[in-house]
């Protein structure tokens, strides 16, 4: 069996978390950024997982394309779904189920936040104007939920 896990970052936060979770998963795994590969051969797949980063309460506009160009074929895998962001509690939760296709949400085997964090010296003034502003925070803050990314994988190996 193969896995092929697919995400956008925009940081390096969600990479850096879909490379956590390949270490955990027992088939052969491809990690494939969507801002680096248009084309991919899904027949080399049984299991698909999806993520992308949370930004001003949207996921990266190549998860959308990518989920929405191909969701016949993504229909016919077993899916997982993850999302990288701060915000906690419901918050993650409505913005998981309002940043994928509901037609991938009711298929999906696994659906998780990984967490996120805000790297000042990697965003432009006005993204740390905005983070600051409504995260009160002034310096830098990770807040990777490595848990939460272990519970995937195990659960991705047993389906």
């Amino acid at each position: 069996m193969s896995t092929l896990i697919v995400y956008a970052s925009k940081y390096g936060c969600t990479e850096r978390c879909a490379k956590l979770m390949s270490k955990e998963l027992n088939d052969k795994v491809d990690l494939i950024n969507l801002k680096n590969i248009k084309v991919i051969d899904f027949s080399k797949y049984d299991k698909v997982i999806i993520g992308g980063s949370i930004y001003i309460g949207r996921i990266q506009k190549e998860v959308t394309e990518f989920c929405a160009k191909n969701l016949d074929r993504l229909k016919e895998k077993r899916i997982g779904l993850f999302i990288c962001g701060m915000q906690e509690g419901e918050m993650i939760n409505t913005e998981l189920n309002q940043n994928f296709p509901s037609e991938l949400l009711k298929i999906a085997e696994v659906k998780s936040h990984f967490g996120g964090e805000f790297i000042f010296n990697k965003m432009n003034f006005m993204e740390k104007l905005i983070v600051k502003k409504v995260s009160k925070l002034t310096s830098d803050k990770s807040n990777i939920l490595e848990d939460n990314i272990y519970k995937f994988a195990q659960k991705i190996n047993s389906i």
